[in-house]
């Protein structure tokens, strides 16, 4: 249901709305990774990064970030993913990946990792963090001095439609269904306007050279299974709470899967990027 609903992190009234023990949590990861992976990783080299920086990765969830981090910075470099659900992230008995360390850790409660990072990055996770505000001031203060800061995170009231092309009963049914999913987040603390936010968030901060991009887009064959693997995580609670009935759900499913509604964006993520001074 779109990069609203794919952070790692906790939220508040009832926990994380998406429990990354499900099995569509690894589908959902990989789908991201499909779709945002090159936004992210164009941002991050346009930073620099080379062999020997230190990273962090906040929120990891997948592997996917974190390994392509560890492919930049090398063997003299070093990456730290966190996460407060590590189940997707592979790590031995001491807790390393092989290519970077994995920790189980709340952004929003726990104190950083470690200091002197040349780059701290979250993605889809701050915007479900009810302690956001104390999770930035934690990554900032991680930062060396020059150190970048890259936050990601979605703003679904800037674009509140799966389908924005709305012609027919199956783009009204997910339209329909999308809207109930964005008041179950709401329940939960989840900051639906946050993304816009983060530029200000960052001057704010005290950081310098901020810059802000947005992105989404509207057709690609890894929405689609994003939708899926979501729609089946949280067909209980759209159910239990009166917002859809079985077979509204089973029918939009089969509408999925047969291409019926091929057009499907997620909502805009917005990047802003900011270096602490030095």
């Amino acid at each position: 249901m779109g990069v609203e609903g794919t952070s790692a992190a906790p939220a508040g009234g009832g926990g994380y709305l998406l429990d990354n023990r499900q099995s569509q949590a690894g589908v959902r990861f990989e789908a991201l990774a499909s779709l945002l992976d090159p936004v992210t990783f164009r941002h991050i080299d346009s930073l620099g990064i080379g062999p020997g920086w230190r990273c962090w990765e906040v929120g990891a969830g997948g592997p996917s970030v974190p390994g392509r981090l560890a492919d930049r910075v090398g063997p003299t470099g070093a990456v730290v993913a966190t996460d407060i659900d590590t189940s997707w992230l592979p790590a031995g008995d001491d807790g390393s990946s092989g290519r970077f360390e994995v920790r189980r850790h709340d952004v929003g409660v726990d104190d950083p990792p470690g200091y002197g990072f040349d780059l701290v990055h979250a993605r889809l996770v701050l915007v479900h963090v009810p302690g956001r505000e104390r999770a930035l001031r934690s990554m900032v203060d991680a930062l060396r001095p020059g150190g970048w800061l890259l936050l990601e995170d979605a703003d679904p009231a800037l674009q509140p439609m799966i389908c924005p092309d709305e012609f027919g009963p199956e783009q009204v049914l997910a339209n329909r269904l999308r809207r109930g999913f964005r008041e179950l987040l709401g329940g939960r603390e989840a900051d639906l306007a946050y993304g816009r936010t983060l530029p200000r968030l960052l001057r704010a901060a005290g950081l310098e050279d901020v810059r802000a991009e947005g992105f989404f887009p509207l057709t690609s064959p890894a929405c689609t299974v994003l939708e899926l693997a979501t729609i089946d995580q949280v067909r209980e609670r759209l159910v239990s709470a009166g917002i859809a009935t079985e077979a509204e759900v089973d029918r939009h499913r089969a509408n999925l899967v047969a291409g019926l509604v091929p057009d499907l964006a997620t909502a805009p993520m917005i990047s802003a990027w900011g270096r602490k001074p030095v």
